[in-house]
């Protein structure tokens, strides 16, 4: 008689409470000198072995919860001494911590290791992503080969489709928008991040912590060649016959020593006799024929100087600070990048609809089957990414009907 087997998947979530939220790994100790692995998941350890300073180093050592002393080299007291260990191997990035011990320690004692709490934490939020790596996996064990969709395929082309399709994701519709917190420098300019693609928002913070949107402007311009000429205007060449170009702009250093105040009139009042000179369209820009919303606000501005790949602000930015919001393209940091799993199914159809498309004798009418299979997918990512609650909307809308009295 033939008998069926119940074949239980293993979980998901590999990490228990204290290792999720406090960043600690307890081990019963073994026989003194064993090495115990840190799990992958978790923070890497930071052990600067010429120095105890918290700021370097980022984990403590707990016997039986008495924290050990750090020094140089590891956590040491008169019984117990630790050493950390990287792995040879960058593709497991795998950490041991051995142990040493004597009397009064004894085996079967608790040892914890705990991330510190200023340690800089990337343990939260990891179940909603899935990384690149796996993504391909996936698709190679469920789509490729006999009796799937695709009969062959190469794990380097489904590995392209994906990059391909994830930068296409990040435009638009994947949550790749990083935020950093800077603080303008006296030369008006900040570089533009590595792994920028475009800006989202630059806004300036105020002491409250309230942010104030920086506008683009139109008022100046970045040169891309500032040319160095000579007395009848022609530009002046180099030894090797290439056009000779200032280190420094004068437009971009007209602009850096221009009162921003005013551009927009801020100097200037509207029974000033000065508004109906020649110039008053110089100085007061604006304030005659009413206000030109390009100008009309004091939050600053703000160009992509592409020439030196950075962000030029307005003199009237200097020492603020600001954020700034921008768009990465998901790719900077190898292929082990997050894919949002509620976008997974969406880029499954991507590289499928991608390799399809490319190979001969398919005919046209299948190809416009997965092209529209993507479409759809793309559209519910859309949707379910834009994390829009009915109950927020409904709070914004309350005030549509409301009287406006004159």
């Amino acid at each position: 008689m033939a008998t069926s087997t119940n074949y239980e998947s293993p979980g998901l979530v590999t990490q228990n409470n204290s290792e999720y939220y406090t960043g600690e790994k307890t081990y019963v100790l073994a026989a003194s000198g064993t090495a115990y692995n840190w799990p992958t998941e978790l923070t890497p350890l930071i052990w600067d072995a010429s120095a105890t300073a918290k700021a370097i180093n980022n984990y403590e050592v707990y016997i039986d919860n008495v924290l050990m002393t750090p020094t140089v080299g590891g956590y040491t007291s008169d019984s117990v001494a630790t050493t950390l260990t990287n792995s040879d191997d960058p593709a497991t990035a795998a950490q041991t911590i051995t142990v040493n011990y004597a009397a009064p320690i004894q085996a079967g004692s608790l040892l914890t290791v705990r991330l510190q709490q200023n340690t800089i934490w990337d343990n939260y939020q990891s179940y909603q992503y899935n990384t690149l790596k796996d993504i391909v996996a996936n698709f190679m064990l469920s789509y490729v080969g006999t009796d799937r969709t695709i009969l062959r395929a190469k794990r380097s082309e489904v590995i392209f489709h994906a990059k391909r399709g994830l930068q296409e994701f990040s435009y638009d519709t994947l949550k790749s928008v990083n935020i950093q917190e800077l603080t303008i420098p006296a030369n008006l300019s900040l570089p533009l991040p590595q792994d920028y693609v475009n800006y989202v928002q630059l806004s300036r913070i105020d002491s409250a912590g309230v942010k104030h949107i920086i506008y683009p402007t139109t008022l100046t311009t970045n040169p891309t060649a500032p040319f160095i000429q000579d007395n009848q205007g022609i530009p002046t060449q180099d030894d090797f016959g290439n056009n000779l170009e200032s280190q420094q702009s004068v437009t971009n250093e007209r602009w850096r020593n221009a009162n921003q105040k005013n551009l927009i009139g801020d100097s200037l009042q509207f029974n000033d006799a000065n508004v109906y000179n020649w110039e008053w369209w110089k100085m007061a820009y604006g304030q005659r024929y009413g206000l030109n919303p390009e100008i009309s606000q004091k939050n600053g501005w703000f160009t992509v100087d592409n020439r030196r790949g950075a962000f030029a602000f307005s003199s009237d930015l200097q020492g603020k600070l600001i954020t700034l919001e921008y768009i990465s393209d998901g790719l900077a940091y190898g292929d082990d990048t997050k894919v949002p799993k509620m976008a997974e199914d969406a880029l499954y159809a991507h590289i499928l609809y991608s390799i399809i498309s490319t190979r001969n004798n398919v005919p046209e009418y299948v190809v416009q089957r997965y092209k529209r299979d993507r479409s759809v997918k793309l559209r519910n990512a859309k949707i379910r990414l834009s994390n829009i609650k009915l109950s927020e909307f409904t709070q914004v809308m309350r005030g549509k009907s409301k009287w406006i009295k004159f």
